[in-house]
């Protein structure tokens, strides 16, 4: 698990660092239908919710999210459960990275614009996706658990 989360954080690092290095703030770099490369930077939380209330003030999102990070990193190394301690680890993962840059430049590194029409997703990053992905196997997890359970 240890591997895995480092892995995600690495990954997500990478790619954040390419995209500080390619891109120029807010002009999209068009990849492909549906989906631009945009630089952004991000103080509030997912989606930039709680930006207005957290701008200036990246080592409270810091030490909120890296404690969070701790808490679901201990429970990957203790679940005993191959799928849920892998949902666990990208969490942390990605999580992680999100907090290198909080504390690195202030704010989260975003360049994934998703959009159809006129219509944008908010921005969001590669520790986004894998923390998505980690949520997702959680679920998977819990479910395949409460179904082998009631048999």
């Amino acid at each position: 698990m240890f591997a895995l989360g480092i892995g995600a954080l690495m990954i997500d690092q990478a790619t954040k660092a390419i995209a500080l290095w390619m891109l120029l703030p807010g002009q999209p770099v068009p990849l492909l239908q549906g989906l631009n490369l945009t630089l952004g930077f991000n103080e509030g939380a997912s989606f930039g919710m709680l930006g207005d209330v957290m701008a200036g003030r990246p080592l409270v999102m810091a030490t909120i999210t890296g404690a969070i990070t701790l808490v679901v990193a201990v429970l990957a190394f203790r679940s005993p459960r191959i799928l849920e301690a892998s949902g666990l680890a990208l969490v942390a993962g990605g999580s992680a990275g999100n907090v290198i840059d909080r504390l690195r430049q202030g704010a989260v590194t975003d360049y994934l614009d998703l959009y159809w029409g006129e219509w944008h997703w908010p921005t969001f990053n590669m520790a986004d996706v894998l923390i998505t992905s980690g949520v997702a196997m959680l679920l998977i997890a819990c479910l395949t658990q409460r179904s082998t359970a009631a048999r």
